[in-house]
This record gives C-alpha cells, structure tokens and sequence, in this order.
C-alpha cells in the first residue's frame, strides 16, 4: 500500500517552475508509442493522469503542441528555461492533466499499472505481470 502524504512538491529542472500535486492521480500509464519514447529519450515515458484542480503551478510555462495519430492536438506545458516538460492535455480536453511525475520531490507514487501503444515497445523492455496491456491508446 502506497502511504504518499499529500501535497507533493515538484519542479522542472532548472526550479524556475514550481507546483504541488494536492491528490493521488486518477492512474499511471506507461506510454510506449515512438512519441514517448522521443519525449522519454528512453523506451517509454510516465504519465500520471489527475485533475487540473489537483495541481498549483508557479513560475512562467511556454505550450507545445502537435496533432497527434488520433487527429486531436497534443499539448504540452514547459520551462522555458530548461525545456524540462511538465505535463501534457487536450485543449478540447484542459481540465485532465497528464502530468509528467518523474520531476515530483516523492516518486512512489510512480508505478503504472497500465501500458499503452505496446506495438511500439523496445524488445529489450518486459512488462511486469499484472499491469494492463494495450498495443495502442485505450
């Protein structure tokens, strides 16, 4: 059982932008899909979905975006000083976040219990037992 005391305090790497995570996220996914593992420069990255609500940010973030394989706009907020990504959203979509954890001061929380666009993973990486699988986005 995870004893996670909330807020959680987290930062970009540079400490120019700051924020608390004031709840538990809603789930963690690990993403496989080749986007990710460019985000990542690794075989997947972690998302953690949670509310808008459920976070306060302080310091000035610059937005990405791109359309993704599903035709809707992939967003993303970041430092502008370091370029360190703090979370992602639908601007169809703004009130869930899908905030980038691995930047939060207590990473227990990160632990995915689903993996998605698994026909893209690296052959090298093996998913542990008992996650949810998909070969795409659910």
């Amino acid at each position: 059982m995870n004893n996670t005391q909330y807020p959680i305090e987290g930062s970009c790497q540079c400490g120019q932008v700051r924020y608390q995570l004031l709840a538990a996220p809603k789930v963690v996914v690990a993403c496989h899909c080749k986007e990710c593992q460019k985000l990542s420069t690794s075989a997947f990255s972690i998302t953690a979905m949670v509310n808008a609500d459920d976070l306060v940010f302080h310091g000035e973030m610059k937005d990405w975006r791109r359309v993704a394989d599903s035709g809707k706009t992939s967003a993303a907020k970041f430092c502008p000083q370091c370029g360190n990504r703090l979370y992602h959203y639908d601007p169809q979509e703004p009130n869930n976040i899908k905030l980038k954890p691995s930047n939060l001061s207590d990473t227990s929380i990160i632990q995915p219990t689903m993996h998605v666009w698994v026909s893209e993973k690296q052959n090298w990486y093996v998913i542990p037992d008992g996650v949810k699988v998909f070969s795409q986005q659910p």
